[in-house]
């Protein structure tokens, strides 16, 4: 049947292809989660990728499908390389290794399917603050909001009764409601009637306590973006520095109002050491690169509510009121560009685009919080001033004369993708303790045997002759999670091969051949 299904691919890509073409490449990773394509043919004087393949979703799907009946694979990654003359291969394997062509290019190799990087926020002090909230307050001021609301609608809005079972919502999330969110409960479970909601959360609409539980559940645990994005990700600060773990998820932020966008307030019981528990923050989809800080308690924000009837901020559609929601940051204060002659006070993020090179970093010393630091398409001649700043991804390309001394010792330091236009030594790496991702395809290292010394190391990219060294030397870091074979040229055939090498049990890939007329 998979073989049917891999000729039917194959037709249409001979059925779709330019005049002059002498051959075409598909890659896809087709599952029930849905079907990327990219490749192209091959067309003598012309670009590359001037001409793609088609977007074959339900071929795809179908081979997918027949792969998944056949050996149980839930993803699988494909590879068809089809000739004029009707000759096609199939290549077929789980998406343990995956194509990366149209977009960075290459195929990735996770090793340890269960391996995860540390969030930064599971190292920071928390707070040892009281919470900022009061039961009893927190109930008048909801009171006298509803009151106030009336007032401007000329009606009651409806509530449901007292949530019936907080100890059980509790129970589910394992900790303890603060008392002044607690107390609302204890008024109305939630806002919603007959499941529309009252959206008295400024937008927000305010969840039952049942439905808090069940989205507790659900996003507990930080989202996982998979090792492509993954080993190098960034979670910012919030705004105050220190209030809020820099997480992506933690079990001490239960949602308690929802924007029905995927975004979500909710109270912080695990703050960081500026913070207060119970405070409120937002978290959710747009929100993976840090959570953001909104009041010290629910107390606070219905205070803020308060204020804002009486400025008349708000307004009303369809029988409605809806009080202006403050504008959300979703993420860091980020610079885009050069560096700007006047450093923003909490710049967290800095892109440097195309900037002339080389580009001094001297002026990011008045940067104290920065985290990201990505040079594009420009190249640095010294490192020294990132070396007291907190920066977690460095992307930094190095004039002939430079080096990565400046990195020895750095604490912060996480992920590095580098790239040189001279030899430059690795070994300062030795000596940057938390250093999990690593990208050396666009530099040239003088000393690869280091990579060898770098236990912590879990995600590696490197070039197909990079790899090729490394692994005849026996030189690869030690606990690798995920690896990049890096490079548009490479075969999913060759990537298996590369695989096995790593570890990686590759011997039920799935390989068809045959002809089209």
């Amino acid at each position: 049947m998979t073989h049917g299904q891999a000729r039917r691919v194959a037709e249409q890509i001979v059925a779709g292809a330019p005049a002059g073409w002498t051959g075409a490449v598909l890659d896809s990773t087709a599952g029930q989660g849905g079907v990327s394509v990219a490749g192209s043919y091959a067309v003598p004087g012309a670009t590359a990728w001037a001409h793609a393949v088609p977007s074959l979703f339900g071929e795809l799907t179908a081979v997918a499908q027949a792969v998944r009946a056949e050996r149980g694979w839930e993803r699988t990654s494909l590879e068809f390389a089809v000739r004029p003359s009707g000759e096609f291969t199939m290549v077929a394997f789980h998406d343990a290794v995956t194509s990366l062509r149209g977009r960075d290019g290459g195929f990735e190799a996770v090793l340890d399917p269960d391996a995860r990087l540390p969030e930064p926020g599971d190292d920071q002090p928390g707070s040892t603050a009281a919470p900022a909230g009061d039961a009893d307050l927190a109930a008048a001021r909801f009171r006298a909001y509803l009151e106030r609301r009336a007032a401007i609608l000329g009606r009651r809005e409806p509530l449901p009764p007292p949530a019936p079972s907080i100890a059980e919502a509790e129970r589910r999330i394992g900790l303890p409601l603060p008392a002044d969110l607690r107390a609302l409960y204890e008024i109305a479970d939630g806002d919603a009637i007959d499941y529309s909601p009252g959206y008295l959360l400024a937008g927000n609409t305010w969840l039952s306590a049942e439905t808090a539980a069940a989205i507790h559940e659900d996003q507990r645990q930080p989202v996982w973006h998979g090792w492509e994005l993954g080993w190098d990700w960034v979670v910012f600060d919030a705004d105050p520095p220190e209030t809020v773990r820099r997480c992506g998820g933690h079990p001490g932020w239960i949602p308690f109002g929802s924007g029905e966008d995927g975004n979500y307030l909710a109270v912080d019981l695990a703050p960081a050491r500026n913070g207060r528990p119970g405070q409120v923050i937002r978290v959710g989809r747009d929100y993976d690169q840090g959570p953001e800080y909104v009041a010290e308690s629910v107390t606070a924000l219905l205070g803020l509510y308060l204020e804002q009837l009486d400025k008349g901020d708000h307004e009303i559609h369809d029988g409605h009121l809806y009080l202006q929601e403050p504008v959300s940051r979703f993420g860091p204060e980020r610079v885009v560009g050069e560096i700007p002659d006047q450093i923003p006070p909490r710049l967290q993020a800095l892109h440097v685009n195309d900037a002339a090179s080389p580009v001094d970093l001297a002026p990011l010393r008045a940067a104290p919080d920065l985290r990201l630091l990505h040079l594009n398409r420009c190249a640095t001649a010294d490192l020294g001033p990132v070396r007291d700043l907190p920066v977690n991804s460095l992307r930094a390309t190095l004039t002939g004369d430079a080096d990565l001394a400046p990195l020895r010792g750095h604490r912060d330091l996480t992920a590095l993708d580098l790239a040189s236009a001279a030899p430059v030594s690795i070994a300062p790496l030795r000596d940057v303790p938390n250093l999990y991702g690593l990208d050396l395809s666009g530099a040239d290292v003088a000393d690869p045997h280091v990579l060898a010394d770098l236990p912590g190391l879990r995600y590696l990219a490197l070039t197909a002759a990079q790899w090729t060294a490394v692994l005849d030397a026996g030189q690869a870091p030690p606990a690798l999670a995920a690896a990049c074979l890096a490079g548009e040229e490479t075969t999913l055939e060759q990537a298996l091969a590369w695989a096995a090498r790593l570890g990686l049990d590759t011997g039920d890939a799935i390989r068809i051949t045959g002809t089209v007329g």
